[in-house]
This record gives C-alpha cells, sequence and structure tokens, in this order.
C-alpha cells in the first residue's frame, strides 16, 4: 500500500511536520516516564487506527527493552496484571482523552484522580499533550493512509 500523500513533499505540510516533530522531542525528554509514553502512544494508537504507530511504538518499546507480553497486553490492559498502577492510571487518561466523542463527557473526575496519585503536574501535563500529541500524528497518518511494517526502531530519533 502506497501513502496518499507524502508530507514532506509538501512546503507547508513540512514545515508545519517538522514543528510536530519537535513537539514529539520535547515531550520525549519530559519527566514522564518513557516506558509510560511508549504505552500510552501505542494505546491511543490502537483506539485510533493507526497502523504506522502501532509499528513504531511497539518497535521502538521493545527496543528499549519493553516485553512482548506487555505490549501484547495493552489492548487489554484493564484485565491484564502486568502494568503497574501508575501505567493503569495513565493508561485510563488515555483512553477517556481519546474517546472524548464517544464519552461525550471527557476526562472523568475519577480517572484523574487516578492519574494524580501518580504523577506530578509537570508529568500531568506531558501526559495531557502527548495523549493530544498522538490523537493528531494519528489522524494525520490514517487519513493519508500511511503505510506500516517497515519502520526501523529509533528511526525518527
Amino acid at each position: 500500500m502506497d501513502a496518499r500523500l507524502n508530507y514532506f513533499a509538501a512546503p507547508t505540510a513540512g514545515k508545519a511536520l517538522r514543528h510536530f516533530m519537535a513537539a514529539g522531542k520535547a515531550l520525549k525528554d519530559s519527566p514522564l516516564p518513557a516506558t509510560t509514553q511508549e504505552l500510552v502512544a501505542l494505546r491511543v494508537s490502537q483506539i485510533n487506527g493507526c497502523a504506522a504507530c502501532i509499528d513504531m511504538h511497539t518497535k521502538d518499546a521493545a527496543a528499549a527493552g519493553e516485553t512482548s507480553v506487555r505490549l501484547n497486553l495493552v489492548a487489554a490492559w484493564r484485565e491484564a496484571t502486568v502494568f503497574t498502577g501508575a501505567e493503569r492510571a495513565a493508561l485510563e487518561l488515555a483512553e477517556e482523552g481519546t474517546r472524548v466523542a464517544d464519552a461525550s463527557r471527557g476526562i472523568g473526575d475519577e480517572a484523574w484522580a487516578h492519574a494524580a496519585e501518580h504523577y506530578d503536574e509537570e508529568q500531568l501535563a506531558a501526559l495531557v499533550v502527548l495523549v493530544s500529541f498522538m490523537n493528531a500524528v494519528n489522524r494525520l497518518n490514517v487519513i493519508t493512509r500511511q503505510p506500516a511494517g517497515t519502520y526501523e526502531a529509533g528511526q525518527f530519533h
């Protein structure tokens, strides 16, 4: 499958995406744990059906030492016993933040309270921005049918 559009060949899109990539770098450098970032990015991408991001985040997480068991259970994290309380809180917030149109209530107070038990204000801010960022990137990729399968771990870092 070929992508519908090469963003970097279009001057306006290419310029905008360079800013997106800079935002992604800022998130990687945030105090939100790297493992949590990859799990959240993966879960948001699963919900949105973004194959390119699922490909990237599973490979980057595996290269960083994440186990296949945990990666395979992200979609069913509620029933899985392999995630910490902090990771579960981040995944809950990520799901509610991604499904705002489905739930129409946004992030519930309970999900926010769970996340606030595990993350300080700077980490919470990074988590919220990460969820929003991943939703935007997923949409860019899904709209243009960016293909998956050829990503190599660390390719964009």
